[in-house]
């Protein structure tokens, strides 16, 4: 068992699933028609060729160049082909996110296994294949689509970040936004986790000096006791306090093993920020490559006139509130057997009583945020209403917009997800890490008009890989309930088309 034996299972279903749906869906469908016409112009060396309709960078054709120009001398004996244009067709630029999904496999192995050094092989392999199973990136990596691509540099970027290589790290970021602009965002959360894992291993390396010296002022008590009782006896009554001393400041200490409860989000701040102010030299030499990628990005957006390249009308920037709530459900039912179960509510509603009455009134701020952010800052996109080959439109039609109290009706639901994924990473993680990655996920979807869930996919990857439930029995559940919904959204793609009154074509149902 191992990364060889994930990517021996991923291979095992991306290869025959890709000759089926290149049988059955041969010529480029949805935004296929306008991805693979340009990643052939750029097989053919015509790079200045842009259509305006594409709203992200060309990260993904260039990946396409590499991937092509691996398989160039088999296809050219395989099919003859006269040129290097001749080998980008469909089929072969499709089997670029068939080879990335491999890839992203064993990064996410990879990354399970950096973050629990101790958890079960198996265990590991396993968590590794049911996330490939996740049915949005299994659905897109038979179509030529950046999803695939995007998820995977963004986690060879976190985890060469683990990894502490941050020049490399940072470079991956800048692959990472090339391939899709959002990625900025999570380029800057994954240096967020740099710095903060930096602080609280600087921390933890001083708790250790600072623990054995005061080990070594009671055992030197205990020997001088006879000569001296009232101060052995003072130093006997001492007890290490949590407290990190980094020259004029006295830190407060934010490591399990060395403090008697976990401290509030505001003692995290502080400090980590006083641990910052100590190490800033070292930090800002560690992280300029992504100070680097950020200015240019910065520059980048200066010069275009905004975040995405084309279509710029239709995905203006707006502030979609309802979709971080709409993230918080779908995340929640992908992770059902974690979420929702009656143990988990009994838990949660413990866990309020205690902490009576500041608990009930957080939960009473997140529902009037939630009532508010449905009622102005819900939005029903254009492309949202007129296209019904997608999810998002028969539940906005369906449950949504069934009766005008229904979306109201939700936030409860929409409180509990998100209090319950709080409530499973608070266990595990840092509150300020808890904080950074909401604000990432708010940044990435809050801007975006239209319910896509495809933008769920990277926060979607992190909240699993650092929620640290590695129940065997709840990851085969998920495994099930994945496999089930992707052998259903593949048979309604591929067996189950239909046709538009007002558009000639055959139409094809599609997450």
């Amino acid at each position: 068992m191992g990364r060889l034996t994930v990517a021996a299972i991923v291979t095992m279903w991306v290869f025959p699933i890709s000759i089926i749906v290149n049988r059955v869906v041969p010529d480029p469908y949805m935004d296929e028609i306008f991805h693979i016409p340009q990643a052939q112009q750029y097989c053919k060396g015509n790079f200045s060729s842009w259509d305006p309709m594409i709203t992200t960078p060309p990260g993904l054709y260039y990946l396409s160049l590499a991937h092509v120009a691996s398989l160039f001398p088999g296809m050219f004996f395989i099919q003859g082909a006269s040129s290097f244009s001749d080998v980008c067709s469909t089929t072969i630029l499709r089997s670029v996110n068939g080879v990335l999904a491999v890839i992203c496999s064993i990064l996410v192995y990879e990354i399970v296994t950096h973050l629990r050094p101790a958890l079960d092989e198996r265990k590991a392999t396993l968590c590794s294949v049911v996330l490939a199973l996740y049915p949005l990136h299994w659905f897109f990596t038979f179509l030529y689509y950046t999803d695939v691509a995007s998820l995977t540099a963004v986690l060879a970027m976190y985890l060469m970040c683990l990894k502490k290589n941050y020049l490399f790290s940072a470079l991956l970021g800048a692959l990472a936004v090339v391939i899709r602009q959002t990625n900025i965002i999570w380029m800057l959360f994954i240096a967020c986790t740099g710095v903060i894992d930096i602080t609280l291993s600087h921390q933890r390396d001083n708790a250790k000096v600072d623990d054995y010296d005061a080990s070594s002022i009671r055992n030197n008590s205990q020997l001088n006791s006879s000569k001296s009782n009232t101060a052995g006896s003072n130093l006997r009554k001492r007890k290490f306090s949590g407290a990190v001393d980094t020259g004029n400041h006295s830190i407060p200490s934010i490591n399990d093993s060395s403090s008697t409860c976990k401290p509030g989000l505001l003692d995290e701040i502080q400090a980590i920020l006083l641990v910052l102010w100590t190490l800033k030299w070292e930090l800002l030499v560690s992280f300029s490559p992504f100070f680097v990628v950020l200015v240019a990005f910065i520059a980048f957006i200066r010069w275009n006139g905004s975040v995405v390249l084309g279509a710029k009308e239709a995905h203006a920037v707006s502030p979609h509130f309802a979709q971080i709530l709409y993230f918080s459900l779908v995340s929640a039912l992908a992770m059902a057997p974690l979420h929702f179960t009656l143990g988990k509510a009994a838990d949660l509603l413990w866990s309020f009583w205690k902490n009576r009455p500041l608990s009930f009134f957080q939960v009473f701020m997140a529902l009037i945020g939630g009532f508010l952010s449905v009622h102005f800052f819900s939005i029903a996109h254009p492309y949202l209403l007129a296209d019904n080959r997608h999810y998002p439109f028969y539940l906005w039609r369906k449950v949504i917009k069934a009766h005008w109290l229904m979306k109201y009706l939700l936030v409860p639901l929409y409180v509990y997800s998100w209090l319950s994924i709080f409530s499973i990473l608070g266990k595990v993680q840092r509150k300020i890490w808890v904080l950074v990655y909401f604000l990432a996920s708010a940044a990435v979807l809050v801007p975006a008009p239209l319910i896509e869930f495809r933008y769920y996919t990277i926060p979607f990857y992190l909240l699993m890989l650092h929620s640290h439930i590695y129940d065997t029995r709840s990851w085969l559940l998920m495994g099930i309930l994945y496999i089930a919904l992707n052998s259903f959204t593949m048979m309604m793609f591929l067996y189950r088309p239909f046709h538009w009154d007002h558009e000639r074509g055959i139409q094809r149902f599609i997450w």
